[in-house]
Formats: structure tokens, C-alpha cells, sequence
């Protein structure tokens, strides 16, 4: 993983300060604005040590990840060191962007978590065999999407680049939106580790 540093301030606004702190970059493809807007507050509020780049449909993603167009300048854009992709989204989808990474060398080994609302059986099957390393549904409630942070950071950024282990599920599928559980463990992601 390439290490990045970054300014305080470009990590939470202006007047933040000029130190400099350790930063990677975290990829957030996701449609719904209001959606990136929480995700975006949870990570300051959550005072996590990565950048969140934002991207709001398929053709956005794959410019980014293969730096063309307006991501060509790598220091403005670099290499996330995870992506978090939203499954439903207009045009191509993205089971489609996951197909599209893992497919294309330079980007193949990315680890990526499916960040989704759906919590169908259907959903999640797929998005393993398309080649995710994990899957999250997405929290209800804000303080449970800073917990969430909390967890990426420690769990794919941080800490333990095992992301074979497995967690600890919640009885039903009920309970999943409101806990913040991964969902399964993902041997793909032990594969290309």
C-alpha cells in the first residue's frame, strides 16, 4: 500500500491546520448524494485517517481507477487503498463496476467491500462470486455509520490485512441493517492478499 500525506485541512476543511498526517485514499462509489454526504460526515466525526473520494456512477469509477480524463493527475487521485461500492445504481451497476476491477490488472487486487442497503440473499451471493472481499449493509442511524468507519478503518485500512477472518453475525437478516455487521468473510480477498 502506498503511503500518502496529506494535510489536515484537505481531511477536514479549512482551518483545520497544516500538520501533516498519514493518509490513504478510500474510494466511494455510490449514486445517492445523500448517502455520500453522511458517509462523508461519519468519517470526521469518526476523526478517520483516510481521504474519501467520492464518485457517483460506473463510467466516474472506471476513469478514476484507470486515471483518464478528469483523475489523470495521480497526486490529486491516487490508488484507493479500498474501494466501497454501492450495488444499485442507474445505467451499469455496481456488480458491474466489481466485474470491471477485477478483470483489469492494474486494479484487480483492490480489495473491495459491496457498502449496499440491499440485504438480499441474492445480492450478497453474487457479489462474492463477482469477486468482493466483503459486504455491508449500510447502518440505520448516524451513530451506527460512525461505528461503521470506526470498523473499515480498523478492520481494511489500520489493522489486519486478513480479510478471510470472519465476523460474528447477527441471529437474522433483520437485524443486519441496524448492527453494522459484515456480512460473510471473503476468501477472494485471501486469494489476491
Amino acid at each position: 500500500m502506498k503511503k500518502i500525506k496529506a494535510k489536515t485541512a484537505e481531511r477536514h476543511g479549512p482551518g483545520a491546520g497544516p500538520t501533516c498526517v498519514r493518509a490513504v485514499t478510500v474510494l466511494h462509489i455510490d449514486d445517492d448524494p445523500n448517502d455520500t454526504e453522511l458517509f462523508q460526515a461519519a468519517v470526521r466525526r469518526a476523526n478517520a485517517p483516510f481521504i474519501v473520494r467520492n464518485v457517483s456512477d460506473a463510467e466516474q469509477a472506471m476513469a478514476y481507477l484507470s486515471g483518464r480524463g478528469n483523475y489523470a493527475n495521480r497526486s490529486l487521485y491516487p490508488l484507493p487503498a479500498l474501494v466501497l461500492l454501492d450495488l444499485k445504481m442507474p445505467r451499469a451497476t455496481g456488480f458491474d463496476v466489481l466485474t470491471w476491477i477485477r478483470n483489469h490488472p492494474e486494479v484487480g487486487n483492490l480489495p473491495v467491500v459491496v457498502f449496499s442497503g440491499s440485504e438480499l440473499e441474492d445480492d450478497i451471493q453474487r457479489a462474492y462470486a463477482g469477486g468482493a472481499d466483503s459486504y455491508l449493509i449500510k447502518p440505520i442511524g448516524f451513530n451506527a455509520l460512525i461505528e461503521l468507519v470506526r470498523t473499515i478503518n480498523s478492520s481494511w485500512i489500520e489493522g489486519s490485512r486478513d480479510r478471510s477472518a470472519s465476523l460474528t453475525l447477527p441471529d437474522s437478516p433483520q437485524s443486519w441493517s441496524g448492527s453494522g455487521f459484515w456480512i460473510g468473510g471473503g476468501d477472494s480477498g485471501a486469494a489476491r492478499a
